[in-house]
């Protein structure tokens, strides 16, 4: 069995998007969608299902997700081991999108330059979604926001970025004081389901504020957009470039110091990858955002 098609029929299971997984796994959906059907060949049951606009696993896809991913993990950590001697070897690192933009590239383009036998695949998504991805052995690493919980000794995290919260506005109201601002022009929050966005959440009841609420977006980007628009103010994390083009905003330090952001390398302390992921670590630091 070819474990190429088993993660093809993960990542369509979990995403439910035959689209969604060929365009993470860099192939055509054509390809994905042989790909599966080879699998539902070798196995002998249907293991995906249309309902509405996504796929989901059928009874028998569902019953071998968990083992699907153990093999797949299984057969990873066995590339790694028997290159273990060298820098040589699969990678499968999640990373938040400001990570993908602003910490990884350079890292990555020195990587493909000196060290070409190191395959990196990389799988974006939010904080909150890749640390299960993580603990289940989707992947090998992630670089994420710090977890707002302790985390298991069996992980080992590493700091890579420490991120203040700021104050956005249209350059425009730059000479506003940010009291005045919150309580008058339409609030963007930075959405709360990820890590990151609480440090604005505690920060806003420590100070007793009540924002004018508009809108609740997940994009760091978007919000920055808006703001740039005068369609209202933000806090957010002081992410590293490239920001969108264009933009015309004013990023103000906050009246009292908060707790910041931070960006960490975390993984599995046991990993047969470990030594691709302090390498990948050590270049970082080494480049900078």
């Amino acid at each position: 069995m070819d474990t190429r098609f088993l993660q093809t029929f993960l990542f369509v299971a979990e995403h439910g998007s035959l689209a969604e997984a060929s365009r993470r796994l860099n192939i055509t959906p054509a390809a994905a969608a042989q790909r599966i059907q080879a699998l539902e060949a070798e196995i002998g049951q249907p293991l995906l299902v249309r309902a509405g606009r996504t796929v989901r696993p059928t009874e028998a896809g569902l019953s071998i997700l968990s083992q699907s991913r153990r093999i797949v993990s299984d057969v990873r950590q066995l590339r790694n081991l028997a290159a273990s001697d060298q820098l040589a070897g699969e990678l499968r690192l999640g990373a938040i999108s400001t990570a993908l933009t602003g910490l990884l590239p350079a890292t990555l383009r020195e990587l493909r330059t000196t060290l070409p036998e190191i395959e990196v695949f990389l799988l974006p998504g939010t904080s909150n979604q890749l640390y299960p991805q993580l603990t289940d052995g989707v992947i090998d690493a992630a670089l994420l926001v710090r977890p707002p919980f302790e985390l298991p000794k069996t992980l080992e995290w590493r700091l890579m970025r420490s991120e203040p919260l700021v104050f956005l506005c249209p350059s425009a109201w730059r000479r506003e004081d940010i009291p005045t601002l919150l309580a008058t022009r339409p609030f963007i929050r930075y959405d709360r389901s990820n890590w990151g966005a609480r440090l604005s959440e505690d920060y806003l009841h420590a100070m007793s504020y009540n924002p004018q609420e508009w809108l609740e977006l997940d994009s760091l980007e978007a919000i920055t957009v808006l703001v740039s628009n005068e369609l209202g103010v933000s806090i957010v994390p002081d992410w590293p470039r490239p920001w969108p083009e264009g933009i015309d905003v004013a990023r103000l330090p906050l009246p009292e110091a908060t707790r910041p952001r931070e960006i960490g390398f975390i993984w599995p302390r046991a990993s047969p990858a470990a030594r691709l992921i302090k390498l990948i670590a050590e270049r970082m630091n080494k480049t900078g955002p």
